[in-house]
């Protein structure tokens, strides 16, 4: 039969396509279903758009002060459709890359929504209507998840708007509300305020980032603060259409007398980025026994197996971290063991988490604040890029490196990274973890000088209080 494959992988993005590029390159024959472009969203309305965009409004910001770096440039103009066609033509890129990939590893595409039927066997309905059988020694699930939808938010892609819409916006808004103060909700923030919108964000918890380390999330905030834009933490917000655009009310939480401040403000849109749910609908689970938990995330075990032998869940559909890198640590950890390689599974507690804002984030493992609820005894050690040669040399020092380790043997628990390019210099952190490295390990690596990654070195010894340098 035509349609029989060793492996069919259901979703592209970056779980989905590097399941079916491991599996063939392991020499199995291999099927990749996909409704929509290669690359899931991820490639196509998700990282690495927005990751244009922010370069765009970097690239914008050291134009308006190149007169500190001695560089007469004029004042800049920001040419907002080009910002965002050049977005787009960055994701089209990424793209077509996995066109050639597919075909570069004889992975056969299959156009159409994927469903299953039974193990082993898949319902393709093609984009002309048609309906065929696609048969499968394994199956794995990778169909990501969508923005979470709210009554209260209208989306309509005019007045309020889901990421997606923000990444194809014609016209840049003047005045911007931002509901949702995690990775989505700060970048726009900071992408569109840097372009010169009037910015807001609201967040119902008490502080922006909220899986972040504390400390880091307020150096955020008195960034964000020095940036212009305004931040409503601890709080709730109700909207409705008006005549100059969304009319907005601000809901602060009730003081010890039972008042709740409100704050009136008017905006063009309202962007909501509050939450994610899994692509796990009309997928044919329940019938097929697969089983997904109260949110409709598809439950796996360690091996990314669900309850139905031979059927795989990873990425974001099978819940956990939301992120392009640990769904593609699945992927690999999923075909790993359909070919009786099995059992490394995913360490959940070393997976990087970055924001791509200015000053960006970034960290691996615990929290100062998960050390203490678990009762560990901790040092800390932070160096603050202030006191960086390299910051000052290029004119970035806001933020730090804030590393903690176990008090008894040394060992990293937890880095976190705000600052210029800290996305880039927590790897050696993650690999620092996976090997589990001491304090002393990573203060006696020679770091070179003058580099940011020097940071790291000082704030390693930091711990121990015998940083030169502070």
């Amino acid at each position: 039969m035509e349609n029989a494959f060793d492996i069919v992988v259901i979703g592209s993005g970056p779980g989905g396509y590097v399941a079916a590029i491991k599996g063939a390159q392991a020499g199995k024959k291999v099927a990749l279903i996909e409704k929509a472009d290669l690359g899931g969203i991820c490639l196509n309305w998700g990282c690495i758009p927005t990751k244009a965009l922010l370069k765009s409004a970097e690239v914008f910001e050291t134009l308006k002060h190149a007169g500190e770096y001695g560089i007469e440039a004029g004042a800049p103009q920001a040419d907002f459709p080009k910002i965002v066609d050049r977005s787009r033509s960055v994701a089209r890129q990424n793209s077509n890359g996995i066109v050639y990939l597919m075909k570069k590893h004889k992975v056969t595409v299959l156009k159409g929504q994927g469903r299953l039927l039974a193990k082993g066997l898949i319902e393709l309905s093609t984009p002309e209507g048609a309906k065929q059988s696609v048969k499968a020694e394994a199956i794995i699930v990778a169909t990501g998840a969508s923005p979470r939808q709210f009554p209260q938010y209208p989306i309509d892609g005019e007045s309020f708007l889901t990421y997606r819409h923000a990444l194809a916006l014609k016209t840049q808004p003047k005045r911007l509300l931002v509901v949702g103060a995690g990775a989505i909700g700060v970048e726009f923030a900071y992408f569109f305020r840097t372009l010169g919108t009037e910015v807001t964000i609201v967040e119902m918890l008490p502080q922006l980032l909220p899986v972040e380390d504390e400390e880091i999330s307020k150096g955020l905030l008195a960034a964000f603060k020095k940036q212009g834009i305004a931040v409503h933490l601890g709080c709730s917000v109700e909207t409705k259409k008006g005549k100059d655009g969304v009319e907005v009310k601000i809901i602060a939480a009730a003081d010890k007398d039972g008042n709740k401040a409100e704050t009136p403000l008017t905006v063009d849109q309202v962007l909501v980025a509050v939450g994610m749910v899994p692509n796990s609908h009309d997928l044919g689970l329940e019938a097929a026994g697969v089983k997904t938990d109260a949110r409709g995330f598809i439950q796996v075990d360690s091996n990314q197996e669900t309850s139905l032998k031979g059927v795989y869940a990873i990425g974001d559909v099978s819940g956990k971290q939301l992120l392009a890198h640990k769904a593609s640590a699945e992927a690999e950890a999923a075909v790993a063991h359909i070919l009786g390689h099995g059992g490394h599974g995913v360490d959940y507690s070393q997976i990087p988490g970055c924001t791509y804002c200015q000053p960006q984030v970034a960290s691996i493992g615990l929290t100062e604040k998960a050390c203490k609820e678990k009762g560990l005894e901790v040092k800390i050690g932070r160096f603050p890029f202030a006191a960086s040669g390299k910051a000052r040399a290029i004119g970035h020092t806001d933020g730090l490196v804030k590393l903690i380790f176990g008090a008894k043997h040394g060992e990293l628990l937890g880095a976190h990274i705000l600052g210029s390019e800290a996305t880039e210099l927590l790897a050696e952190l993650g690999l620092a973890m996976k090997l589990e490295a001491t304090w002393e390990e990573i203060a006696h690596t020679v770091h070179a000088h003058p580099t940011l990654s020097e940071s790291v070195m000082e704030a390693a010894m930091d711990s121990q209080g015998i940083s030169p340098h502070l």
